[in-house]
């Protein structure tokens, strides 16, 4: 498989899969137990890798919330529980959430392994993804389950930072990118909901898509045949036992 269309294979599934433990019942759990309600477990919990930054460098990492609301939350969980420990404990939750979900699931192993190449070799020129850096830079666990989903949430940071150079690249305001991917999610992320998007403004969301996955074929080709089968496999495997 070409890494191109190795690329176009599995980002959707990755992308979607990535997210799926952010508000799972034993991430609320571990940030109820820490003080923090969902949302702010999750802002903090992104963005703790990041260190204990203002709130306008979280703000560049994450792109698609409008500034006010990223203040306000990222501040207020901040007074909760220091920021790299939230990165930290966030990572956890992911290994967790695999752990709980994918422990039948076969061909984990292989699937690790090239799911690990494909990060190091985001890791080996990672200009501008500094939210896929800090990610990969957290300890994943050794249980083949657990590592799995969190390798999923790393390489959905790995194509998410590179979406949010190849927005900018294309002439879009990241806000306008998220009315264009997620226009029933614009409130939710800060945004007046009184916005037109324009047919130039989608052309260009689907250059920038277009150029995301140019951008990551040549991480992606780092593997070979049978590495490139086991990622599309697991990952497969995975949306299968999420969906079950």
């Amino acid at each position: 498989m070409e890494s191109l269309d190795l690329v176009r294979t599995v980002s959707p599934p990755i992308a979607a899969l990535g997210s799926s433990f952010y508000f799972d019942p034993g991430t609320l759990a571990r940030g109820k137990e820490a003080g923090l309600d969902g949302f702010r477990l999750y802002f903090l919990g992104r963005g703790g890798v990041l260190g204990d930054v203002e709130a306008e460098v979280v703000h560049s990492a994450f792109g698609y919330f409008n500034f006010g609301l990223a203040s306000k939350i990222w501040n207020s969980a901040k007074e909760v529980m220091p920021a790299r420990e939230a990165g930290t404990l966030y990572m956890e939750c992911a290994g967790a959430f695999g752990a709980s979900k994918l422990g039948d699931v076969e061909g984990l192993d292989a699937f690790n392994a090239a799911a690990d190449r494909v990060i190091a070799s985001g890791l080996a020129n990672c200009a501008g993804q500094a939210l896929f850096a800090g990610t990969a830079a957290e300890p994943r666990s050794d249980d083949i389950a657990a590592r799995a989903f969190q390798n999923v949430a790393v390489l959905r940071e790995l194509r998410g930072s590179l979406h949010l150079v190849a927005v900018v690249a294309s002439g879009l305001t990241p806000e306008t990118a998220h009315r264009i991917r997620r226009p029933d999610d614009v409130t939710m992320f800060g945004w007046t909901d009184d916005v037109e998007v324009t047919d130039d403004d989608r052309a260009r969301w689907e250059t920038a898509e277009a150029l995301t996955d140019e951008l990551l074929a040549p991480i992606y080709g780092v593997l070979d045949g049978a590495e490139a089968t086991a990622l599309t496999d697991g990952v497969a495997a995975i949306e299968a036992a999420l969906s079950s």
